[in-house]
C-alpha cells in the first residue's frame, strides 16, 4: 500500500487585464455569450452614430447657435458676468480638489466658507445692481435662458431644498403631534402630485399669498415650485437615513451629556446623511433633468432653446443634431454629479464600515 499522498497543486490564478476579462466577461459560457452579443450591439450602434456624426450631420446648427445654447437671451455685452461666475466655480472646485486630503488644514474651513459666500456673489454677478448702474446693470431674470437657466434652476433647487428637506424629515419624526402631522401632510401631498402641477400652482397661486407690492418673476416662481417639490422627496430620503441609524448611537450621545439638538447635529444627522448619499444624489440628478418641464410655464431652458433653434429658417429639420448635442450636455452634467457622488462615498467609506 502506497502511503504517499498526492500533492495538491494550488489553482492557477490569472493576473492582469486578460485574467480580469476572462474572469468577469468570459466565464462561464453564458457570460461569454452575453459579452459577445453586447459588444456586437455596441459596435453596431456606435458605427451608425459615428457615420452619421462625421458624414451626414450638419453641425453648423450647433456652432452657429452655441452662445444661444449656453446663455440664451442673456445680453451679449454682459456675457462676461456669466464667464466670471463660471470662473469662481472652477477656481473653488480646483482648490477643493487640491486640498481634498488636507483634513486638519484650516484652508478647508475657509473653502467651505468660500463656497457659501460664492452663491450670493454669483447671484449678484448674474442679476446686477440697478438699471442705471454703468458697470453692472441689472439683467432681468426673465431673459435668463439656455444652459444658464438650467443650471440656475438645478443648483438653487438643490441648495434650497436640502435644508428644507432635512427640517421636514426631522419634523416627521418629531414627538410633537402638530409638527409631525403638518410635516407628514406636506410631504405626502407634494409627493402625490406631479411636478407640472406644482409648477402651475407656483405660477398662479403663489402671488395670492404675497403682498400686492411684491411681484415675483416667472423664474423665481418656478424656483419656488421646484424647491418645494424637491424638498418633499429629500425629506423622505433623509428620513430613511435617520431610521437606519442604530438606537445605540442615540444612547451613546445621551450618555456623554449631549442635548437633543447637539445629538442630532453632531451624531445622528452625519450618519444618516452618509447612509443615503446615493439616494440623495439620485434625487438631485432627477431634479436636474426635471428642469426641462419649466418650458411649460414659458421659460426657455436648454431644451426650450433647442426647440427654438430648430425653428430657424436656415436650420429647419435639423432636429437630430440639436437634440443630440443637448443630450450630450445633459449626460456630461449628470455623469459629473454621479462621479462626485462615487468619490464622496469612497472617501466616507459608504458600504465598507
Amino acid at each position: 500500500m502506497n502511503d504517499q499522498t498526492d500533492v495538491q497543486m494550488p489553482p492557477r490564478v490569472e493576473v492582469g487585464v486578460l485574467g480580469w476579462l476572462k474572469k468577469n466577461l468570459f466565464s462561464p459560457w453564458y457570460n461569454a455569450l452575453l459579452t459577445v452579443i453586447s459588444l456586437g450591439f455596441i459596435f453596431f450602434i456606435g458605427r451608425v452614430i459615428l457615420l452619421w456624426a462625421f458624414r451626414s450631420a450638419r453641425w453648423e446648427v450647433v456652432t452657429t447657435n452655441l452662445k444661444v445654447f449656453m446663455i440664451g437671451r442673456y445680453p451679449s455685452a454682459e456675457a462676461w458676468r456669466v464667464l466670471a461666475s463660471l470662473g469662481v466655480v472652477v477656481l473653488l472646485a480646483a482648490l477643493t480638489w487640491a486640498f481634498r486630503k488636507a483634513k486638519d488644514s484650516p484652508i478647508r474651513r475657509w473653502l467651505v466658507l468660500a463656497w457659501i459666500v460664492s452663491f450670493p456673489v454669483i447671484g449678484i454677478l448674474l442679476r446686477g445692481f440697478g438699471e442705471e448702474n454703468p458697470f453692472m446693470p441689472k439683467v432681468s431674470a426673465e431673459v435668463w435662458s439656455g444652459l444658464l437657466l438650467t443650471l440656475v434652476l438645478a443648483i438653487v433647487g438643490i441648495v434650497a431644498s436640502s435644508p428644507l428637506g432635512m427640517l421636514l424629515a426631522l419634523g416627521r419624526r418629531s414627538r410633537l403631534p402638530v409638527v409631525k402631522v403638518l410635516c407628514t401632510i406636506y410631504i405626502e401631498a407634494i409627493r402625490g402630485v406631479p411636478l407640472i402641477s406644482v409648477l402651475f400652482m407656483s405660477q398662479l397661486m403663489l402671488p395670492l399669498f404675497l403682498p400686492p407690492q411684491i411681484r415675483l418673476a416667472t423664474v423665481m416662481r418656478a424656483l419656488t415650485g421646484i424647491t418645494l417639490f424637491s424638498a418633499a422627496y429629500t425629506a423622505e430620503n433623509i428620513r430613511g437615513g435617520l431610521a437606519a441609524v442604530p438606537r445605540g448611537q442615540y444612547e451613546a450621545a445621551q450618555a456623554v451629556g449631549l442635548n437633543k439638538a447637539l445629538m442630532m447635529i453632531l451624531v445622528i444627522l452625519p450618519q444618516a446623511l452618509r447612509n443615503v448619499i446615493p439616494t440623495i444624489v439620485g434625487q438631485f440628478i432627477s431634479l436636474f433633468k426635471d428642469t426641462t418641464l419649466v418650458v411649460i410655464v414659458g421659460l426657455l431652458e436648454l431644451l426650450g432653446i433647442a426647440k427654438a433653434v430648430t425653428g430657424q429658417r436656415e436650420f429647419i429639420g435639423l432636429h437630430q443634431e440639436v437634440y443630440f448635442f443637448v443630450a450630450v450636455l445633459f449626460f456630461i452634467c449628470c455623469y459629473l454629479m454621479s462621479y462626485g457622488s462615487r468619490r464622496l462615498e469612497k472617501a466616507l467609506g459608504v458600504g465598507e464600515r
